[in-house]
């Protein structure tokens, strides 16, 4: 073997190498952040099931909640999943949703390798307006299309406390067929409409679709999809175990979210402003 090709085996070797590891530290899901410091309120309040509702969305609350309805003011969710911001490279990431429901919310997202942070996003979205701290795109802070965006994110991940969608006032449903339902919610001027799709079987959401903006530079919307992967049981009734987001013209999650812990009615106010976990 002479050496020239000694020189391309070893390389190729290197490079099969690099590969291997790369992968591997792919497969590594990060712990959790540690558990929020403040736990849910004892004093939930609830309201009794509305009249009224189209039969699947009827259906979906008696499964969730029975004929009670809580009234949810605010949610910190934390939990493991993956991400896809740059091209077809999963990333696994841990993450921490805030939300004063149905006003705002703050994201705090790692994306790690071997466990250990790569990257992170910080944004959120209070009193209509966004703040994106994403690595490449840099800071986009208040683009009309981003704030529309980000009003979609905060109601596609009000699935975790679906109550929100009876208790809050500026909400409604409106029927289409036995599986089937159109939930209007609000943005600015002019209400968002989701379709929002029942499984026959276990009655439970199954997939929120609605057009949305990628981001500031597009000139459309896309169809985007929310998609409940999971549930799980929660005080003997099904919550939302893990979500999926899927943009139409790509066809598979760039982001999957799988919630660990969930804190209800805690004091966000100062929290969802910070940064970080």
């Amino acid at each position: 073997m002479n050496l020239w090709v000694k020189i391309v085996v070893i390389v190729i070797a290197v490079i099969a190498a690099l590969f291997l590891i790369g992968w591997i530290g792919l497969q590594v899901q990060p712990a959790p952040f540690k558990p929020f410091a403040q736990k849910s309120s004892a004093q939930m309040k609830y309201v009794p099931l509305p009249a009224g509702l189209p039969a699947p969305v009827e259906r979906f609350y008696r499964k969730v909640y029975g004929d009670q309805i809580p009234v949810i003011d605010s949610v910190v969710i934390t939990g493991v999943g993956s991400v896809r911001p740059f091209g077809p490279i999963n990333f696994p990431a841990r993450f921490r949703f805030t939300h004063i429901a149905g006003q705002g919310y703050r994201h705090y997202i790692e994306a790690t390798f071997f466990g250990f942070p790569v990257f992170q996003v910080n944004e959120r979205y209070v009193n209509g307006s966004s703040r994106f701290e994403i690595p490449v795109a840099g800071v986009v802070e208040n683009d009309p299309k981003v704030n529309a965006g980000a009003n979609l994110g905060m109601w596609s991940e009000s699935l975790w406390f679906p109550a929100i969608f009876l208790t809050d006032t500026r909400v409604h449903w409106e029927a289409v067929d036995d599986q089937t339902a159109i939930l209007v919610v609000p943005f600015e001027n002019t209400p968002e409409h989701y379709v929002v799709r029942f499984d026959p079987q276990t009655s439970l959401v199954t997939l929120f679709e609605v057009m949305r903006y990628h981001g500031a530079e597009s000139t459309a919307k896309t169809l985007w999809l929310n998609e409940a992967q999971q549930w799980r049981q929660e005080n003997g009734k099904p919550a939302m175990q893990t979500g999926a987001a899927i943009w139409m013209d790509d066809g598979k999650p760039w982001a999957i979210f799988d919630a660990q812990e969930v804190i209800y009615n805690a004091d966000v106010k100062e929290f969802i402003m910070a940064k970080g976990e």
